[in-house]
């Protein structure tokens, strides 16, 4: 399975429409592949939060129909990262979303953990519910998107509803791109599964982005690993390494049913 990471920046002073026209140039002119992958809100800027209503769509909207035609010309998966999708009249959420060859929407994923610490976010974008794990030409897939990275309970799901492949795409700052590594590398061990993580480059509203997309095997080896400005990534993997993994190392089969039974002593805030 050979993986594209289109690690890109949404600068303020760039145009929605002049962005989604660059991004698929860009994807008109990768090195062929099976799936590619995008960062999370790219096309408004996850910080430019008063773009979101002007940016919300369904999912026949103008980034996913442009997404599906990209993806029959290309006969690969696209992961378009996430969009500000307009979810009933007056609920946005913040939805990752994979299209097939055939240009269908097969998977998709309202992010669950809303950020709130210097962003709107949480304020402006409803929260999502539900995990799908969908089939594919390559093994089971699911989606998370940035802050979800760091809650392994929801991680926890995934792995239980038998993801091989997890997907990241994220606005992960500058500033705590440590975290972003520990987490991607932390994620891929606990599921057993390959994380694939494509973070944004840049600045948006003067706070500089991450980079350094990465893909993590489940074993926890480092693949991949982008830098810090706008690149594309190549990288084959073999989805065959899931269950190779999984049983010659089979830590999820010892883990506990429920582990609210298990009692704390001397606990305090």
């Amino acid at each position: 399975m050979r993986v594209v990471l289109m690690q890109i920046a949404s600068p303020d002073d760039e145009s929605i429409e002049d962005r989604r026209q660059r991004v698929a140039d860009l994807l008109r002119n990768a090195p062929s592949a099976d799936l590619y992958m995008l960062p999370e809100l790219w096309t408004c800027g996850f910080l430019s939060s008063d773009k979101y209503a002007v940016a919300a769509e369904t999912m026949d909207g103008p980034t996913i129909s442009m997404i599906g035609q990209l993806a029959r010309e290309r006969d690969a998966y696209v992961h378009a990262g996430s969009i500000v999708e307009q979810n009933g009249p007056d609920q946005l959420r913040n939805t990752a979303v994979i299209v097939d060859p055939d240009g269908q929407v097969v998977h998709s994923y309202s992010k669950i953990h809303g950020f709130g610490h210097d962003s709107s976010e949480r304020d402006l974008l409803v929260p999502g519910d539900h995990v799908q794990i969908a089939p594919t030409r390559f093994g089971r897939v699911a989606s998370t998107t940035c802050y979800d990275l760091r809650f392994p309970g929801l991680w926890e799901r995934i792995a239980d509803g038998g993801a091989d492949v997890v997907f990241v795409p994220a606005a992960w700052p500058a500033a705590r791109v440590d975290h972003w590594r520990l987490f991607t590398s932390a994620r891929a061990v606990e599921a057993q599964a390959f994380v694939i993580a494509c973070n944004a480059v840049g600045e948006q509203s003067g706070v500089p982005f991450g980079g350094h997309s990465r893909v993590v095997d489940p074993w926890g080896e480092v693949l991949l690993e982008l830098g810090d400005g706008e690149e594309v990534g190549v990288i084959d993997i073999d989805p065959r390494r899931v269950s190779d993994v999984r049983e010659r190392f089979p830590v999820l089969q010892d883990k506990l049913a429920d582990y609210s039974q298990i009692t704390v002593s001397g606990a305090g805030r």
